[in-house]
């Protein structure tokens, strides 16, 4: 009984309560139409007897690949609120990423948004017992016209705490990416950190171009809570977003660097329809302080940075107060711990450190990861000494704000897409002309980072740029693809003979005063 007590709710009940509360409000706005909270909320119930008659019962796990559109949350919370567990695709990857995940999950399903991924879809189809698509395909069965053939449903909460709602997969340093799992309580405490730190509007309007599998998506039940509307757009185009923006006074978006970067490089006209924003939330990869102080100027004093990671989200946010172009240093901060995470950083020997001295940030918070799916080593790895290792350095100054100086791991984020350099430098090494390979993030103003190759040649062999780009692009798609290949005669090496990227990043790296983006 004292477990039930101090029980939080599920992410089945926490999303039918946020629907109840405003039936004839709008809850989602896209391209093709909108969608109010009760016909939300039917749309969840139709969704869930098209599972239930499928065959899925509690403890399935169905993968989703699917486009911004409100059938892609939908589905998401009508299996998570029948005690399955869902586990996004992630829209970039490749049919090898994807098909390990689909096995790795243990996916008895596949839902697929045939709009954007009919070709994958019908790839992945045969891989799982069941698919289902969001409208006519030339695979599996159509979701939204078996539910519309079912007639009216009662959307019903029938998760339990201990259910698995979510495994989020993440690279590793290994090359083999891992699944971050989390259990109902874990998922709402995300959502109810988000609503006490991330500065919403009373009522948002929040515009989502970014991809909703992963971090855009994390604000649609905030969203919901708040009695606000969700807007999506298939992809990005700055001049489309701006318009969008004016046309539907959206007060509340999030973007990567790089999609601020190409609002920034519009005209005047085009910046000046932003101005109904009153919440840019930036994050993934760090932002160029020349291009944020830019952004200040041009699009006014909305910006607000988070940080976090697939293992725990969010970890800090550097709030709207601290985005002020009289103390640009603050620039380089990632923010202040939120309410509902102990943040500690932490030497090599687990002892912490003073401030403003240099350790690994180490999270606690009921919205971390219940642990890696199926990987008990690196689990107690990552849980080592009782705190989450994120890896990243950082220093934190009196206050309590953190700056991220370096990264224990090599993870390269581009374009705010995480690229682990193994899974490019295995794709490079299987050429046959490549001897030796290391792969780095060098910094680059649209990107944050630019993933680059350094290549050995094996004797008497050669390969161009040209074509060792174009065999990362095939093997892993855009996000890992090398912006730069450089053929060098030799690699620097440790004592011990590992490569040694430090030496690779330092004539890269030395100006900025740090090792990452």
């Amino acid at each position: 009984m004292q477990d039930q007590v101090h029980s939080s709710p599920t992410v089945g009940r926490l999303a039918l309560r946020a629907l109840r509360r405003h039936p004839d409000r709008t809850a989602f706005v896209s391209e093709t139409g909108s969608m109010t909270y009760r016909e939300t909320a039917d749309t969840i119930g139709r969704f869930q007897a098209v599972l239930t008659a499928q065959g899925l019962r509690r403890g399935a796990c169905v993968a989703i690949l699917s486009g911004n559109r409100p059938e892609t949350w939908c589905a998401t919370i009508a299996a998570q609120a029948l005690g399955m567990r869902t586990t996004p695709l992630h829209p970039m990857g490749s049919v090898d990423d994807h098909r390990f995940q689909l096995d790795d999950s243990g996916a008895d399903a596949i839902v697929v948004d045939p709009v954007a991924y009919q070709a994958r879809g019908g790839e992945l189809a045969g891989d799982v017992g069941t698919a289902l698509t969001f409208g006519p395909a030339d695979f599996g069965l159509d979701l939204v016209a078996a539910g519309e053939a079912h007639g009216a449903a009662t959307a019903v909460a029938d998760d339990h705490l201990d259910d698995i709602a979510i495994i989020n997969y993440t690279g590793g340093t290994t090359g083999r990416p891992k699944g971050a799992m989390r259990r109902h309580p874990s998922s709402v405490a995300s959502t109810i950190a988000i609503l006490a730190d991330f500065e919403l509007p009373d009522r948002p309007r929040y515009l989502a171009a970014a991809p909703i599998s992963h971090v855009a998506g994390s604000k649609i039940m905030p969203v919901l809570l708040r009695g606000g509307s969700v807007h999506l757009m298939s992809g990005f185009d700055p001049q489309k977003f701006a318009a969008r923006v004016a046309a539907e006074q959206i007060n509340m978006t999030l973007a990567v660097p790089t999609m601020v970067y190409a609002l920034l490089d519009q005209p005047d006209d085009v910046v000046r329809q932003l101005d109904p924003l009153e919440l840019l939330l930036y994050g993934a990869s760090p932002m160029s302080p020349s291009r944020l102080e830019e952004g200040l100027a041009r699009i006014g004093p909305v910006f607000s940075q988070l940080y976090g990671q697939t293992e725990c989200y969010p970890v800090a946010v550097l709030p709207r107060a601290d985005h002020d172009p009289a103390r640009p240093e603050l620039f380089s901060a990632c923010g202040y711990p939120v309410a509902s995470c102990e943040v500690e950083l932490l030497d090599d020997d687990g002892q912490p450190v003073p401030d403003g001295e240099a350790g690994e940030i180490c999270v606690r918070g009921p919205h971390t990861m219940g642990e890696y799916w199926k990987r008990p080593e690196q689990t107690a790895e990552a849980f080592a000494g009782g705190w989450l290792h994120t890896s990243d350095i950082a220093r934190r100054d009196e206050t309590g704000r953190l700056f991220i100086v370096d990264r224990k791991k090599d993870m390269i984020i581009s374009g705010g897409f995480n690229v682990y350099p193994k899974e490019v430098e295995d794709v490079l090494s299987s050429h046959p002309a490549v001897a030796m390979v290391a792969v780095i993030g060098v910094p680059d103003p649209k990107w944050g980072e630019a993933v680059t190759a350094f290549i050995v040649a094996r004797p008497g062999a050669a390969a161009t740029e040209d074509e060792l780009i174009a065999l990362v692009k095939r093997s892993k798609g855009g996000p890992h693809t090398p912006k730069h290949v450089e053929f060098v005669e030799s690699l620097p090496l440790t004592a011990v003979g590992k490569i040694d990227k430090k030496v690779l990043r330092e004539p890269y790296w030395s100006d900025t005063g740090r090792q990452v983006g």
